[in-house]
């Protein structure tokens, strides 16, 4: 595989540069960067690249903690609205199931055309009588959710993705597929749409080629991360990693990346546009509770290099193996992760539950009111609207 071209020389930055680069790129260092309401929805989203969803519920789902993070205002409904009304989100595989701005929408039709043309795992096991089935029924008689469905046969499951209702399962193909787009959310109910109908096009997009996806992929990493390296850019996604690297270099050589070392212990080699360390950058002054799957603690080992901290999503392990807790949340107070503190929400008594309280190094206890005050923010996201 060909790596990336090293500088003899690189400029060295403190670690403590490197994390304030990071926070400010991932857009934790100002109280309100993306304004208010669906419009901000679509702005966050489209700066980090994706925004991940997932379905544990023991407090309110990662999509929204990770807009509420950045948006202190949001309500559920803005992403709603953006979704189903303005279209300026949609649904797709990253390394995750995601939201994804509309505009970069070209760059996933190959992976679309690809899942169709040789469907994996549980898709490949789709009746295509079922596929055509569904697709009719959309066509003629509009969006559909599985719910709708009533004269399913339910069927034994043959791959744990897989679901016992062969629609659903055709549902889920036809999604991956890119022939229909999850038009609306009820909770975690999904509404299916035809893709052309949904967006209003007359025909897809055109998609992008594969330079031009390695390129899309090295700047939404610059984007929402600053300083970059190969596994982040690629992270979960090691297929990419030649074609990145490949365009690394060449913008390394056209000037448009530099590398950069790190102090510390962050040993990887990374990249940053120049006028990034030309920019002064703020130190990051704010709190913030965040979900384990926001996209600064996401990528476990990058997170540990920069901010010392590992941290451990034990949700699938058994209780007695646990060390933190089932859905512990990492506090951010500036630029260091002081404490991690395992959250449930009670919603029939209608209040946020502690069970417990980590503090990562001994000295980060005088951070108990700050943490205190946001908590007390977090509780009434958590139970509001």
């Amino acid at each position: 595989m060909p790596t990336a071209r090293r500088s003899s020389a690189p400029p060295s930055l403190p670690l403590a540069e490197a994390r304030a680069i990071w926070l400010h790129a991932q857009r934790l260092t100002e109280k309100e960067p993306f304004g208010t309401g669906p419009d901000a929805v679509q702005k966050a989203v489209a700066h980090l690249g994706y925004v991940q969803i997932d379905t544990i519920n023991v407090i309110e789902r990662c999509h929204h903690h990770i807009l509420q993070t950045r948006i202190p205002a949001y309500r559920r409904t803005d992403l709603h609205a953006a979704q189903t009304d303005a279209k300026t989100v949609f649904e797709y595989w990253t390394h995750a199931l995601s939201y994804i701005a509309i505009e970069d929408f070209p760059f996933f039709i190959g992976a679309m055309k690809q899942h169709r043309k040789q469907p994996t795992g549980w898709a490949a096991n789709v009746a295509p009588r079922d596929l055509r089935k569904v697709l009719r029924r959309i066509k003629d008689d509009g969006p559909l959710a599985i719910s709708d469905i009533k004269d399913d046969k339910l069927v034994e499951k043959d791959h744990p993705w897989a679901s016992k209702k062969p629609s659903k399962h055709a549902l889920q193909a036809a999604f991956y597929n890119g022939q229909v787009v999850i038009a609306r959310r009820d909770g975690m109910l999904k509404t299916y749409e035809l893709t052309e109908r949904h967006f209003g096009w007359d025909k897809a997009p055109k998609p992008a080629t594969p330079a031009q996806i390695n390129h899309y992929l090295i700047d939404r990493a610059l984007r929402a991360q600053g300083i970059i390296s190969l596994q982040s850019v690629c992270y979960l996604n090691a297929k990419a990693k030649p074609g990145i690297a490949k365009a690394i270099e060449q913008r390394v050589r056209a000037k448009d990346l530099v590398e950069v070392s790190i102090e510390g212990p962050a040993r990887d080699t990374y990249w940053t546009r120049p006028q990034t360390l030309e920019t002064p950058t703020m130190p990051a002054t704010l709190a913030h509770i965040l979900s384990p799957f926001d996209p600064l603690v996401i990528q476990r080992a990058r997170a540990k290099a920069f901010f010392g901290y590992e941290h451990l999503f034990e949700a699938y392990l058994p209780k007695e193996k646990r060390k933190l807790g089932y859905f512990t949340l990492p506090v951010l107070i500036g630029d260091k992760i002081v404490a991690a503190l395992d959250l449930k929400t009670d919603r029939q008594n209608n209040e946020l539950l502690i069970q417990a309280w980590h503090w990562i190094h001994p000295g980060d206890i005088g951070h108990k009111a700050v943490i205190e005050a946001a908590l007390g923010r977090f509780e009434r996201f958590q139970l509001g609207n």
